[in-house]
């Protein structure tokens, strides 16, 4: 079978594989020139997304000590009563959660609970297909509801990537399937060599004669190959723009050691402060199937999470950028009320959504889940995702939620005015 255009995004294009098809590649010198000129205004608005992979256990996360139905169907994995840290009579932070509790403190954390959609999918990979696309009845071959809203004109006019996905996974279907290509990097020297970037001695001569390459045209409009060639050159160009952005640019918060979420936000505050004109950034981190030995495995990625999104909005803080970013962080789904025999949860249905940043209204959103009135097992979602979604779109990205998402929402009271 020939590869589709879908094939090429979802190994992620400009690999040094297409180099050796003699595959085209960007003026380098010029149009950096050009690039850090029409860059060079700041100010714009940034989304930040924070995928929790395997289904984040929404309950020992927003804990709600003082419901009676919790510690009845929770008596090994419970969060006492001592340890949460409260946010008010019934509700609470799991005690790993100490860098979110100062960020509520701060007034940059909202919490938007019982978050979910009608019918719901237990399947990883049903359920977060379903995030991804904005839509209920997800298809791989249409675009995700982020490529959709860059699709809508969230494009910034600088020439630089409109989005960015920070990992060293797959890109997720949200960035991918419409008209912009979005590169994926872990950091910017495995991201060089994962393009086969020439470096060292004779770099400059091996640029020019890729400069050559380039200037061939290669494929009608609209064609497979055309588009790889776009591809091809977005991700050098992207390699070239970044390496220029981070030049001299130091983090002034100090980030958590040993903490891989912690480093990836770090360069995103990077690329952020250094003026890059992108408008979206993704990430992701994964380990949240907690089925069995749930306690110290979940006290750990909420450790990493909270104390490396509190490190990451200091810095943006202390560098006047937190009032322009939004950090959206989501899971697939939640748990199930009842522990299982394992130490564990299983795959339940709503769950808390964070959102964070200088614009948000803090504290809690949306109703107490009811622990009393189940669906299946499991607290009945109150609030739509795709409402969360349409509050970022209209709210925050200036973004027609309806264009992205196919129907009209409606948007929480979560951002200030």
């Amino acid at each position: 079978m020939r590869p589709s255009r879908r094939d090429f995004l979802r190994a992620g294009v400009g690999s040094s594989s297409l180099l050796a098809c003699g595959l085209s590649v960007p003026t380098f010198l010029a149009r950096t020139a050009n690039a850090l000129a029409a860059s060079s205004a700041r100010g714009g608005r940034v989304l930040v997304v924070l995928q929790l992979d395997g289904g984040n256990d929404g309950l020992n996360t927003v804990v709600p000590y003082g419901d009676d139905n919790y510690r009845k169907h929770r008596p090994h994995l419970q969060v006492p009563k001592n340890q949460v840290r409260r946010i008010n009579d019934r509700m609470g932070l799991h005690p790993a959660l100490t860098g979110l509790e100062q960020l509520l403190q701060k007034g940059r954390l909202a919490i938007v609970q019982g978050v979910g959609y009608p019918n719901p999918n237990r399947s990883h990979f049903e359920s977060m297909a379903i995030w991804h696309a904005g839509r209920l009845r997800p298809d791989a071959n249409r675009p995700g509801w982020l490529a959709r809203a860059l699709d809508e004109g969230l494009s910034r006019p600088s020439g630089d990537t409109p989005a960015l996905h920070v990992s060293d996974e797959l890109l997720p279907h949200a960035l991918y399937g419409g008209q912009h290509q979005v590169p994926s990097l872990l950091d910017l020297g495995r991201f060089r060599r994962r393009l086969g970037m020439p470096e060292g001695a004779g770099t400059m001569e091996q640029r020019a004669a890729l400069d050559q390459v380039a200037a061939l045209d290669r494929g009608s409009p609209g064609s497979l190959l055309q588009f790889v060639q776009r591809s091809t050159v977005l991700s050098y160009t992207s390699s070239d723009r970044l390496e220029h952005a981070l030049r001299g640019q130091a983090a002034t918060a100090r980030y958590p050691d040993n903490n891989g979420l912690g480093q990836r936000l770090r360069l995103v505050a990077q690329l952020i402060q250094a003026g890059l004109g992108t408008s979206i950034y993704y990430t992701q981190l994964g380990g949240f199937d907690t089925h069995a030995n749930q306690q110290g495995t979940h006290f750990g990625l909420l450790r990493e999470m909270g104390d490396a999104l509190q490190a990451f909005l200091d810095d943006l803080s202390a560098s006047g950028d937190a009032r322009r970013v939004l950090v959206l962080v989501f899971s697939e789904f939640g748990r199930r009320l009842t522990e299982n025999a394992s130490g564990g949860t299983d795959h339940g249905t709503a769950a808390p959504v964070f959102l964070l940043g200088g614009g948000v209204r803090p504290g809690l959103h949306g109703p107490y889940p009811n622990l009393a009135d189940l669906a299946d097992g499991d607290p009945k979602h109150a609030i739509d995702f795709r409402q969360v979604y349409a509050t970022v779109l209209d709210g925050w990205m200036a973004c027609p939620s309806q264009a992205v998402l196919g129907e009209k929402f409606h948007p929480l009271s979560v951002l200030a005015e």
